[in-house]
Order: C-alpha cells, then sequence, then structure tokens
C-alpha cells in the first residue's frame, strides 16, 4: 500500500550529528541541549553509526564511569537506512520489521536526513495501527 509521500518530503535535513570520537559525556550534553533522542555519528559526511539513549543506558550498566569513552565506542554500528525516493509506508513497515523508531536517510552512503516515525506520524496518522503492531504495549495491572 503506497502513500504517495516520499521519505525524502518527510525526513529532518537538520538532523544533530557528531563524530565518532566525540566523548560520550559531551554527546549527552549535545542531545540534551538539542532535546533528541539519539546522534547521528558521522565522519565527512559517511554514516559511521548513530548513538541512542537505550546505547547509553546499556554503557551504563556496563561501566559505571562513561568518562574516557567515545560515542563510537558505544553506538549502534549495524545500522538500517532509507533512501529519500523511497514511500514512507515503506519505511514504516522497515520500522515495524527492525523495531526502530528512527532511519538515517542516505545518497551514496552519505546522511543527507533523518526519519523519525514521529514524523512519519504526524504526516500520516492511520498509518499509527502499522506500527503500533510492532510493539507490545503492556499497561499496568489495576
Amino acid at each position: 500500500m503506497k502513500i504517495g509521500v516520499r521519505v525524502g518530503d518527510v525526513m529532518t535535513r537538520n538532523f544533530v550529528s557528531a563524530r565518532p570520537e566525540i566523548p560520550v559525556l559531551s554527546a549527552i550534553r549535545l542531545m540534551v541541549k538539542k532535546r533528541v533522542g539519539s546522534l547521528i555519528l558521522e565522519e565527512n559526511g559517511f554514516l559511521k553509526g548513530i548513538l541512542t539513549e537505550k546505547d547509553i543506558m546499556w554503557a551504563l550498566s556496563k561501566k559505571k564511569d562513561l568518562s574516557g569513552v567515545k560515542a563510537g565506542d558505544i553506538c549502534t554500528r549495524k545500522i538500517t537506512t532509507i533512501k529519500p525516493q523511497a514511500d514512507i509506508y515503506d519505511a514504516i513497515v522497515l520500522m515495524k520489521k527492525k523495531k526502530f523508531r528512527r532511519l538515517p536517510v542516505t545518497v551514496n552512503k552519505k546522511v543527507i536526513g533523518y526519519l523519525t516515525l514521529k514524523e512519519i506520524l504526524k504526516i500520516q496518522p492511520e498509518l499509527f495501527e502499522i506500527a503500533r503492531e510492532g510493539y507490545n504495549i503492556k499497561w499496568p495491572q489495576e
């Protein structure tokens, strides 16, 4: 089911990025300052990884002191990307399959944008049901 809206029309072009060598503590400060849940790690425009809140929490559970740790050391390196000409329906199906909420948008392995589940649902709220199917929401027992 194609929607007719391309990823390139919806993606964020002004995404927050840093180099993989940035210290994790500096990356956290940048994420807080910019109010984002993840950072694209790139070098010369090429995608090297994504640092997410989940990566930081995992690192904190393993190491109590993150000083001296680089973002590139703890980031997600196996990254699924999408092309700007892809339909947003294909993007949400891919996000559901991979259980991601974010996808870097690339052309010739260079990052040109960032697509989030939130951006897709702003444009096409009826895709919520497809996105929701991939997540098991557990409500507290009363």
